[in-house]
Parts: C-alpha cells; structure tokens; sequence
C-alpha cells in the first residue's frame, strides 16, 4: 500500500511541475529553448535514418542477398531500425537536452528549489561530468532495454509483460537523469544519486513512467521539459532529500516522508 501511495505521489510531483511553469511562464519559455534545439536535431536525425533505413537494411544483410524473400526480410529490418530510433530518441531525449540546456535548467532548477548553501561550479567543469554521467546512465539503460527489445518478439509476453517493463525501466532512468541537477547542487556524486533514488524507487517510478508516457508523444516532449525539470526539483526537495538542503549539511535519510511537502518555492 505505501509503495502504491509513493508511486502515485510521484506522479503528483510531475503535475506540480506543470504547475510551477504554468504560474512562472518566463521560465517555461526559458526552458522551452534547449528542448526545441535537441527536439530540431532528432526531427533531422529520424528523417535521414527513415529515408535511408532499406540502404542501411541492405548493408547490415549482406548474407541475405541470395535469399528469394529478402526484400520482405530487408523491409522488416528497416522498420526495425526506424522504431529502434524512435526508442532511443524517447531514451535519451532528456539526457541530450539536458547537456545541451544545463545553464538553462540549472537556473530553472534552482528558481524552483532554493537552497540556503549548494555546490556552484563552473559550466565548463560541470558539462565534462554531465556528459559522462549521461553515458553511463545509457550504458544501464541499453543493459535493459536491449533484451526487452528482444523479448518483444516473443508472442503474448512481448505484446503484455514487455511495454510494462520498458515503461518502468524508462521511467525510473529518466528520473535519473532529471533529479541530476537539483541533487548535484547537494554535494551528491552519481553512486549517492543511485543510491537514494533506488531506497525511493516507487516514487522515482512513479515520476519518471509519468514523463516516459507523455514523452511518447511527438512534440509534448519539448512542452513538458521545463514542468519535468521543474518537477523533478519538487521531487527532491519535498519527498527525496527534504533534509538534505546543500554541501556541507546533515544528509539525507533513505526515504522522505510519505507525502509531499508543503507547497512549492517562491
């Protein structure tokens, strides 16, 4: 029962994100800059491989070339490839954006959660180990997600138990990869990140599926980046290190207090 309850309240957390830029507008538009510039580049990205998929089907089979239905087998690995991209643009969108936009979403951020100490470092310091901790974070992504992808094509249990899993494993990384700044801006290494959000992983879960779902959608992803950045700020700040206001302080427990706090930030 609490772990439904801390699930549900991690959706409440990305609607109080929604929330926050629907009341700041100036910075839902500041946030909208860095998704439009990640969302241009896999809009180009997904034409070129959609148009060129039966030639990169084509290299990929050679050992094909004498079999009498390999157009058929060669158009089945072309649609794969374009919904392996589509998979991976939904995978990584949030990680891209979030290298490309961190000036933006560090602001963004700390307007929605305001500490009294936090670890400032240079953008030309922090985007190095935002990079690396992106990579990483796909590197577990890709050791999940591949097998999933796999276990699609297995009949009833790749049409039911699959979508289920990948949405879960989508869900909490993407929470990973959005709660990185509000932590960061504790003091928090990746391992002390991974740490906690798995001692609250029904409410990880429940914020990152949410954010999955509504990322699906083509365009909405590039809306909701400010409300998911400023949610996940929410998210810390109320439910996974309420206690934890900055460098130098008392960390955090193993989990917050079962509901969401007070209101938000000025």
């Amino acid at each position: 029962m609490r772990s439904v309850r801390d699930f549900t309240s991690g959706i409440g957390f990305f609607l109080q994100g929604f929330g926050w830029v629907a009341r700041n507008g100036r910075w839902w538009v500041f946030g909208l800059i860095p998704a439009l510039v990640a969302f241009s580049i896999y809009v180009v990205a997904l034409i070129f491989l959609g148009t060129n998929a039966s030639e990169v089907a084509e290299f990929l089979t050679p050992f094909a070339d004498s079999w009498s239905w390999r157009e058929v087998f060669r158009t089945l690995i072309g649609i794969a490839l374009v919904l392996a991209g589509l998979a991976v643009a939904v995978l990584t969108f949030a990680a891209v954006t979030l290298a490309i936009g961190e000036p933006f979403y560090e602001k963004l951020s700390s307007a929605v959660d305001v500490l009294e100490r936090e670890d400032e470092q240079p953008f030309w310091r922090t985007l190095p180990r935002s990079i690396r901790d992106s990579l990483v974070t796909l590197f577990y992504v890709l050791l999940f997600t591949v097998p999933l992808f796999f276990l699609g094509f297995v009949p009833v249990v790749g049409q039911t138990v699959v979508p289920v899993l990948g949405a879960a494993v989508s869900g909490f990384f993407l929470t990973v990869e959005l709660t990185t700044l509000a932590l960061e801006r504790r003091g928090m290494a990746r391992k002390q990140r991974f740490a906690l959000l798995r001692a609250n992983k029904a409410s990880a879960l429940g914020f990152g599926v949410a954010v999955f779902l509504l990322f699906l959608v083509p365009f909405v992803a590039v809306i909701a980046m400010p409300a998911a950045v400023a949610g996940a700020a929410l998210l810390v700040r109320n439910r996974l290190a309420p206690a934890h206001p900055g460098p130098g302080m008392p960390g955090p427990g193993t989990r917050g207090p079962a509901t969401p706090g007070p209101g938000t930030p000025a």
